[in-house]
């Protein structure tokens, strides 16, 4: 089946449907080799350190990212349509503490205000 070009093409790379995220198998090809390099070479630190691995390890990830670079890995992104999300007022636990102990110093002041004169 052959494709279409479409209007929402970009650069010239062909269209990759909306929710895909699949990519190419030469991109996951080197996302493997990259990974396995980095396994190879976390073993090896973690075995003394044993620099054979590690050198290993950092020779697959070289190669690896040459794979990547020739396989266009990153041309596998996806520009799927925008999202317009609405922002959510959202407060750290910290944040919540420090507004629970001034509503705390704030009913104090109320309760007792000769007291707390000095505090601005």
């Amino acid at each position: 089946m052959p494709q279409t070009e479409r209007p929402d093409e970009h650069e010239g790379h062909a269209f990759v449907a909306s929710g895909s995220h699949a990519g190419r198998p030469g991109s996951w090809l080197a996302v493997i080799v990259i990974m396995l390099g980095f396994t190879v070479g976390g073993v090896g630190l973690c075995l003394g350190p044993n620099w054979i691995l590690i050198g290993v390890g950092i020779g697959l990830m070289v190669i690896g990212g040459v794979i990547a670079m020739a396989v266009d890995i990153f041309s596998d992104v996806i520009v799927d349509s925008r999202r317009d999300v609405p922002a959510q007022e959202h407060h750290s636990p910290f944040e919540r503490h420090r507004l629970r102990v001034e509503h705390h110093r704030a009913e104090r002041r109320i309760e007792h205000p000769a007291e707390h004169r000095h505090e601005a």
